[in-house]
C-alpha cells in the first residue's frame, strides 16, 4: 500500500527555540521522498524521526535564507557518506546558484552519489514522474523565493454498479482498466474521473498571485504563518503570512487539509495560530505543525 505523508522535521522561522527546530519537512510519497527546505540540524531531525538518507529522491528549496537551506550541507554530505543507491535531483531557485555552490561543497568530502542539480527560473513544471508532476511558482520574499506543488495525473473510479448492468465481471475488469474496452463496453462507460491529489509547499512570501496558483484545489497545503494576524504589518514589512492570510488562502482556494508552520519565536501558544485560521473561515481539516509530527495526507 502507497504511503503519502508529511513528515515535519522543524517548524521554527529565524530563531529555532527548545521546542522547534528550523526548517524541514519531509513529503513520502509512493515510495519517494521529497525533502523541502532543510534548514540547519535537518539532519539530526531525520534520525529523531527514522528518516534515513537512502529515503530521500528530491530536494527541493524555497530560497536561500540559511533557516531554509543551513542544512543543505550535512544533507548532502550524508546522502554520499551513505552511498544513496540512487540519483538525487536538487532544486532551487537559479539566482542562488552560488550559495548552493557553497552549500554542496562546504567542506571535504567524497562523493559517491550522483546528484543533479535542478535550478529553478520561472514558473512551470519541473519533472514529470509516473505518480505526479513537480511544478514551481514564484513567491512575493525580499530574496527570490519559489513555492512547490506536486499533481497526481487523474485516475477512474470504476462503478460496480455499472459494471455489473453491462455484465463486466472477474478478470474483465482488470483488462477493461488496462486496455479501455471489452467487447462493446468502453471504461468510460462504466467508471468516472478520480481526480489526482494535489499537495503544496508554500514559504516565506507576502500574499501574490503564485500562493493563490500553488494552493488552488489542494489537498495538503503546507505553508508560512509566521505571524499572527495583530502582527501584519511586520508580516508585508518582512515578505511573509499571518495565520489568518494564510487560511483565507486555504478558504478561497478549497483546501482540504491546511498545516500551518513556520512559527515566529515571539508566540508562545501554537493554539492560537489555529484559533486566528478558524476565525478566517477555514473549514477544513487543520493541523498546526509540530516538530517531528506525521500528517497524513487525505484519502482520495
Amino acid at each position: 500500500m502507497s504511503v503519502r505523508e508529511l513528515v515535519v522535521l522543524g517548524t521554527a522561522s529565524q530563531v529555532p527555540t527548545r521546542h522547534r527546530n528550523h526548517n524541514g519537512y519531509l513529503l513520502r510519497w509512493d515510495g519517494q521522498g521529497i525533502l523541502f527546505d532543510p534548514g540547519e540540524g535537518t539532519q539530526r531531525q531525520m534520525l529523531r524521526a527514522g528518516v534515513a538518507a537512502h529515503d530521500l529522491n528530491r530536494i527541493c528549496v524555497t530560497h536561500f535564507h540559511g533557516d531554509h537551506s543551513l542544512g543543505l550541507a550535512g544533507v548532502i554530505q550524508r546522502i554520499n557518506l551513505d552511498q544513496v543507491p540512487h540519483p538525487v535531483t536538487a532544486h532551487y531557485p537559479a539566482s542562488g546558484q552560488r550559495f548552493f555552490d557553497r552549500l554542496r561543497y562546504a567542506t571535504a568530502y567524497r562523493e559517491t552519489v550522483q546528484l543533479t542539480e535542478a535550478p529553478v527560473a520561472a514558473d512551470g513544471p519541473l519533472a514529470v514522474d509516473p505518480s505526479y508532476t513537480l511544478e514551481a511558482r514564484r513567491l512575493s520574499h525580499p530574496v527570490e523565493s519559489f513555492g512547490y506543488r506536486l499533481v497526481e495525473p487523474d485516475g477512474r473510479r470504476m462503478l460496480p454498479e455499472l459494471l455489473a448492468a453491462r455484465g463486466v465481471t472477474g478478470p474483465d475488469v482488470g483488462r477493461l482498466q488496462r486496455e479501455g474496452a471489452v467487447g462493446d463496453v468502453r471504461l468510460e462507460d462504466v467508471s468516472e474521473v478520480r481526480r489526482g491529489q494535489r499537495f503544496a509547499f508554500v514559504m516565506d512570501t507576502r500574499l501574490c498571485d503564485g500562493v493563490y496558483g500553488l494552493a488552488e484545489g489542494a489537498d495538503m497545503l503546507v505553508i508560512e504563518s509566521t505571524f499572527l494576524d495583530e502582527d501584519v504589518q511586520l508580516a508585508v514589512d518582512h515578505g511573509h503570512l499571518t495565520a489568518g492570510q494564510a487560511a483565507g488562502v486555504a478558504r478561497e482556494a478549497g483546501v482540504r487539509h491546511l498545516v500551518l508552520t513556520h512559527f515566529s519565536q515571539r508566540y508562545g501558544d501554537p493554539e492560537e495560530f489555529a484559533r486566528q485560521a478558524r476565525g478566517a473561515g477555514f473549514e477544513g481539516e487543520l493541523t498546526v505543525a509540530s516538530d517531528l509530527a506525521r500528517v497524513g495526507l487525505p484519502r482520495r
